[in-house]
């Protein structure tokens, strides 16, 4: 099954233009005449013709050649025909029968030499980078039609990819298991980008994303744009929530989370307790690593192979509705009292643990917040496309 569905927009072909002799061939039926004007026995001009030469062996007929004017020459299929030239005769009159054939010959010569004019040049239309989308929780790709949408009419000619891979229920799979899968899926469309590719991640693909940064070492991605994505971990009653531990709040919450079962739930591998920092810093298999709040032995090539990014655009949103709190779209989050820390404010930050620092420094972070949209309609507003993500789409 094709894991991955693009979508190209048909490209228009350059017409070319060329002018080519037609190639002379055995003619049977017809007989090609060449004429000049001569004087007659009375005075009066007459054509002369010169019959060709009779095919050895009989040949489909050819359409007829296109007529060639030149001074005093016409070369052509002739509708009347000559009188059959007298035997014998002077030199020159043999000569001059002849003398046609050979501009004929000449002439077709010359023809054949003509190079054929250039083909008329393809109208130019600016070359944007792939862009590469990967879906939330519960998501698929039919979610981003309207982002799509979007896209072909300012980017046109854009190649957009959106990843069908850890469909519905899929997406409640470990998250390492879906990078692993989205890391065989992205690799290939990267290979054939080498000027570079552009991500689309959309909430909990935001954070599979922030891993397939930190895990590839040659990824090329320009512009990483998270959308609504809980990328300092989520804290929150939601109705996903409600869903999925119907008998547990988000105040207990972490006796299952933080548990091995629990883990082989990918919302639990971002669920961040900040009234159980250490059993969340103990337990989780899956931010605190990416995090670098962890130490593991692939801390360092992660963080260098993250800050091979281009652009950080980081979007969400007061009235998101599922993202809690929301500030965790730009790596804010819940001190110990429920009190929001700004990204500059977390230890993550301070201690540069996997890039962030790094990357505010150099000017490649973008803070795009925007009120009154809601968390299932980050993906098909326009006024949200045209104003945080167009801008990056290079």
């Amino acid at each position: 099954m094709d894991r991955s569905a693009s979508y190209l927009p048909s490209a228009l072909g350059a017409m070319e233009y060329s002018i080519a002799p037609p190639v002379l061939a055995g003619v049977a039926g017809d007989a090609l005449t060449v004429a000049r004007e001569s004087p007659g026995r009375d005075g009066s001009a007459r054509p002369r013709a010169v019959p060709p030469h009779a095919p050895a062996r009989s040949s489909p007929p050819l359409p007829p050649l296109p007529s060639l004017s030149l001074p005093g020459l016409q070369i052509g299929r002739s509708k009347q025909r000559g009188p059959r030239p007298r035997p014998g005769g002077s030199m020159l009159e043999l000569w001059g029968r002849r003398l046609p054939s050979a501009w004929v010959l000449l002439l077709w010569s010359l023809l054949l030499l003509l190079p054929s004019l250039p083909a008329a040049p393809a109208p130019r239309r600016a070359s944007y980078k792939p862009v590469i989308v990967v879906h939330g929780l519960f998501d698929s790709s039919y979610s981003f039609r309207h982002l799509l949408e979007y896209i072909n009419e300012t980017h046109p000619g854009t190649v957009v990819t959106v990843l069908d891979l850890f469909d519905g229920r899929e997406s409640l799979r470990p998250l390492w298991e879906q990078v692993q899968g989205f890391q065989e899926a992205v690799a290939p469309l990267m290979a054939k980008a080498p000027q570079g590719v552009h991500l689309i991640c959309y909430s909990q693909g935001g954070l599979v994303c922030r891993a397939l940064l930190s895990v590839m070492d040659e990824h090329n991605v320009d512009s990483f744009i998270s959308l609504s994505s809980p990328q300092m971990g989520q804290y929150g009653d939601t109705d996903y929530l409600k869903w999925l531990f119907p008998t547990s709040m988000r105040s207990n919450l972490y006796r299952i989370c933080y548990s091995p079962w629990g883990q082989e739930f990918s919302i639990c591998n971002y669920w961040h307790d900040p009234h159980h920092d250490d059993l969340y810093l103990n337990a989780s298999s899956f931010l605190a690593l990416i995090n670098g709040e962890r130490d593991h032995p692939n801390a360092t090539a992660w963080r260098k192979n993250f800050l091979r990014v281009g652009r950080l655009v980081l979007i969400g949103g007061p009235d998101d509705g599922v993202i809690t709190p929301w500030q965790s779209s730009f790596f804010g989050f819940y001190d110990a009292n429920e009190t929001v820390l700004e990204m500059e404010e977390q230890p993550v930050y301070l201690r540069d643990s996997f890039g962030l620092k790094t990357l505010l420094a150099r000017g490649a972070i973008e803070r795009c917040p925007m009120a009154g949209i809601a968390h299932t309609a980050w993906h098909s507003n326009r006024t949200l496309y045209k104003t945080c993500i167009e801008p990056w789409l290079s």
